[in-house]
């Protein structure tokens, strides 16, 4: 049943050989992602969170927060993380929405525009995988020679 679990949550084991290193060599390459190419920011976390890190990500465009909060587990070598979604309030639901744990979705926008041979088409306008923001976290995790442990009830 644990694996069954570890894949529903996307928890994922560094390869075998790779000695762990300390918490603050993994909490340094966590916030070493920061910068102008990636399109979240790694910060540490407030007490009302309760994480050690937390990655954010705001997409204005389509009125969508992003967050994943971690916490460093000295004892067991592994980072748990929370995947966190709120969306903003569209047609289909006037009220917004929030969900939590594993998630991998692609965020899109279309347009529909007329091609060259008049007829119209539809265009993505705006795409944004969460894989582009959990891919570099789960990286530098596992390249610690630590475990990346996905949680979604418990925190």
């Amino acid at each position: 049943m644990g694996r069954l679990w570890d894949k529903y949550l996307g928890t994922q084991y560094p390869d075998s050989g790779v000695a762990p290193r300390s918490a603050t060599e993994v909490r340094a390459a966590l916030l070493a992602i920061n910068g102008p190419h990636v399109p979240f920011v790694v910060r540490n976390g407030t007490p009302k969170e309760r994480a050690d890190l937390v990655a954010e990500c705001r997409i204005r465009e389509l009125g969508v927060t992003l967050k994943t909060r971690m916490r460093l587990v000295l004892a067991n070598h592994e980072v748990r993380t929370l995947g966190e979604r709120w969306e903003a309030s569209s047609p289909e639901h006037s009220g917004g929405r929030y969900g939590r744990g594993p998630a991998n979705t692609v965020y899109r926008q279309w347009e529909v525009k007329r091609g060259p041979d008049g007829r119209r088409h539809k265009v993505e306008t705006f795409r944004f995988d969460t894989r582009e923001m959990n891919s570099p976290l789960q990286k530098a995790v596992l390249d610690a020679g630590w475990t990346w442990r996905g949680v979604a009830f418990r925190w």
